[in-house]
């Protein structure tokens, strides 16, 4: 199948972006270079492309009972504004996705949310909304509306100034994860104190139509998705498909290190999975550790213990372009788990040691 565009395809091409596949989509991988891209954000600010994400929309008079039974979090607690992060998770507490889901105003009275899944499982999201919409006999509309707003991600310490600046009224004194409409360039974006990044800043969902407008009313750095890996391993951040799996690599939330987005004061798919999961605890957990030696870790390679016995896997690492030392995110027995705990990585068939760390590897918002 050919792969899906984002709407500045060719703009990014006249900028000179480099592209690669990515969740079914061609996307901008670089336009300077990850060094370049990365450092921007951590030090002033950058702007991303991330129209591959999907974004559904689910609205009506049953629309937070829908929301509520099919993702991980209590949604009832969200007010018009607020938005949380969320996994999707199936009969047996697996994650299926992550996402965050944000309360946007009331459509004729009734509940309205708009939720984010990760590119390329919008289709698949959809319909699993759909089926069980009908199986419970809900009153909601849902409406997949991925091919009708381009998401931007304006990032870094001086992403706020960037983004009040180009805003006609306020914004910057939105909490962390809150949101409101605000017109930039004469169009209305969804404007959500929210990123992916370690850093401050905001995402904008806008109209599809209006994504060139947008893109040019922010003079910074533009970013592929290199630096926004590297950005979001040192800010300790879950890859979907590449840190959890539902059929390659299956992790429950307890084990992916995102049990707090778990309400299981709440009823949803997978709650008594992982009600009894968290009752007898997990055998394996998500660690982040550093490299001593010298290497650089990447998805795929063997963790074994001191005595070269293959106790996990590497399900990402890069070269920390912050901390100028390669760090990694991987799964091993919880009895390995402890910050501190000597490991080894298998690096290109060389054993390298590495240590358990704390995460995030850097300082976050």
């Amino acid at each position: 199948m050919p792969l899906q565009t984002p709407p500045l395809r060719g703009i990014h091409d006249e900028r000179g972006a480099k592209f690669t596949e990515f969740g079914g989509w061609d996307m901008a991988v670089e336009f300077d270079s990850i060094q370049t891209e990365h450092a921007a954000v951590r030090e002033n600010a950058g702007i991303f492309d991330v129209s591959h994400m999907g974004q559904i929309h689910v609205s009506g008079p049953d629309a937070t009972e829908l929301m509520q039974r099919l993702t991980s979090n209590d949604v009832s607690r969200l007010s018009v504004g607020d938005s949380q992060y969320a996994a999707i998770t199936d009969e047996e507490g697996i994650i299926l996705d992550d996402t965050v889901v944000y309360r946007l105003p009331d459509e004729n009275g009734q509940p309205t949310y708009l939720f984010v899944p990760n590119a390329g499982t919008d289709e698949a999201t959809h319909e699993r909304w759909i089926r069980y919409r009908n199986e419970w006999d809900l009153e909601a509309t849902v409406d997949n509306r991925t091919d009708e707003y381009a998401m931007f991600a304006v990032q870094g310490p001086n992403a706020v100034d960037l983004v009040e600046s180009a805003a006609e009224g306020s914004v910057d004194d939105l909490e962390r994860f809150e949101a409101r409409y605000a017109t930039i360039d004469g169009i209305e974006c969804w404007t959500a104190r929210t990123g992916y990044t370690g850093e401050d800043g905001f995402e904008l969902i806008v109209p599809w139509t209006a994504a060139e407008e947008i893109w040019a009313a922010f003079d910074c750095q533009p970013c592929g998705l290199g630096a926004r890996d590297t950005l979001r391993i040192e800010a300790g951040l879950l890859l979907a498909g590449q840190d959890f799996d539902p059929e390659t690599d299956p992790r429950t939330p307890y084990e992916a290190g995102i049990g707090f987005t778990v309400a299981l004061e709440t009823e949803f798919v997978g709650r008594d999975a992982l009600a009894e999961i968290e009752n007898t605890g997990v055998g394996e957990r998500l660690v982040g550790f550093q490299l001593i030696d010298r290497g650089v870790p990447r998805h795929g390679y063997d963790i074994t213990n001191v005595e070269s016995r293959v106790i996990g896997t590497v399900t990402s690492g890069t070269m920390s372009p912050t901390l100028e030392r390669a760090i990694g995110l991987g799964y091993v027995p919880v009895e390995y788990a402890e910050p501190g705990t000597t490991l080894q990585v298998i690096v290109r068939g060389q054993s390298k040691k590495a240590r358990v760390e704390t995460t995030p590897f850097i300082d976050t918002v």
